[in-house]
């Protein structure tokens, strides 16, 4: 289209300069002498014959001035190799919130990291939530496509096109701990009665349903006896007992452990005063319609952190010994647990 519109804007200037050539050899007072116009007239008709045949070349070049000119603006356009026009398809990986975001990436960040680096055919994003209610709606949304839900969030995601694909190793620590200070003269399950106990949410498996039945079989009527805080993260309800804001405090080992460890003047100040019996760990999902080939490498990958010094050091900050193997049957004993609590304790949304 652009070699043609050059082409006619030639061609109208070439009309229109032939024209103005024809104008200019017009004579401007009348000629007498028949021989000098003869002569006039011959000049002038050569005269335009050259512009006429310079002009024709000119048109008759403009393919190879096409050319050119393609050739020249070629140079401006940008050019992409195989490799570079290669989109790795997107993948968001979820963690349940088991820490404030930050923290959440700090810990999780460099798994995610290791992951990208070692599947490169496949983009690999770590989102954080702030709180368990978010979290909950991206997850059964179908939002996330890979992730790492508490096992009641586990079990649940299985009606929303997830499935389980592994989990996190040393079940003996998924249980609820309740804590409290050891100036605080709580010593009985009986002194608690008319008081506040602070958990991450209600959803929260270990840290809140898990401590709540505890409180339950041992005389404490959750709904009536004390008043429950939900303060939104593990963090959150140390913090709270630590600061007196609440007579006790619900968590799980795992964000105590990381408590005690970064704090250790703090969690000093705290003991460990109940703890459930301890179910299944935190569930691994991957959503359906994620390829088999995508979701099983990411698994070897998980599965495989222990066997090096880099992964161990990963699974460290968690802190974990090692993800392993799991399916949609594991969470048996979860179900029947949640089943009981919602009869017997409160009922779940």
């Amino acid at each position: 289209m652009i070699e043609i519109l050059r082409r006619y804007s030639l061609i109208t200037l070439l009309l229109i300069f032939n024209f103005t050539v024809s104008a200019d050899t017009i004579p401007l007072k009348p000629i007498t002498d028949k021989a000098k116009a003869a002569q006039t007239s011959k000049e002038s008709s050569d005269h335009q014959e050259t512009v006429i045949m310079k002009w024709w070349k000119l048109l008759l070049d403009l393919p190879l001035i096409a050319v050119l000119n393609k050739q020249s603006d070629d140079i401006y356009e940008p050019t992409f190799s195989e490799q570079s026009k290669f989109k790795a398809p997107k993948y968001i990986i979820g963690i349940h919130p088991l820490h404030n975001p930050k923290r959440l990436f700090e810990v999780y960040g460099p798994i995610v990291d290791y992951v990208k680096v070692n599947l490169p055919e496949a983009d690999f994003t770590l989102e954080a939530s702030r709180n368990y209610e978010e979290f909950d709606r991206k997850l059964y949304s179908g939002h996330f496509d890979f992730a790492m839900p508490n096992p009641y969030q586990t079990i649940n995601s299985l009606k929303h096109g997830y499935r389980v694909f592994g989990k996190m190793a040393d079940d003996d620590d998924f249980r609820g701990i309740i804590l409290v200070r050891r100036d605080s003269g709580i010593n009985t399950i009986a002194d608690l009665k008319g008081k506040a106990v602070s958990y991450p949410a209600p959803t929260a498996l270990a840290a809140t349903m898990m401590t709540q039945y505890y409180l339950h079989t041992h005389g404490i009527d959750i709904n009536h006896d004390i008043e429950n805080r939900y303060v939104g993260s593990q963090e959150s309800s140390i913090i709270n007992v630590l600061r007196g804001h609440v007579a006790a405090g619900a968590t799980w080992p795992v964000p105590w452990k990381t408590f005690s460890n970064e704090n250790p003047l703090l969690a000093a100040q705290l003991e460990v005063k109940w703890q459930s019996e301890p179910l299944q760990n935190n569930g691994w999902v991957v959503r359906k319609d994620v390829p088999m080939e995508v979701a099983n490498k990411f698994a070897t990958l998980l599965f495989n952190l222990d066997r090096h010094q880099q992964g161990l050091k990963m699974l460290a900050r968690i802190p974990v010994t090692r993800f392993e193997p799991a399916n949609d049957d594991s969470y048996g004993p979860v179900q029947a647990f949640i089943a009981t609590f919602i009869k017997t304790v409160r009922p779940l949304e």
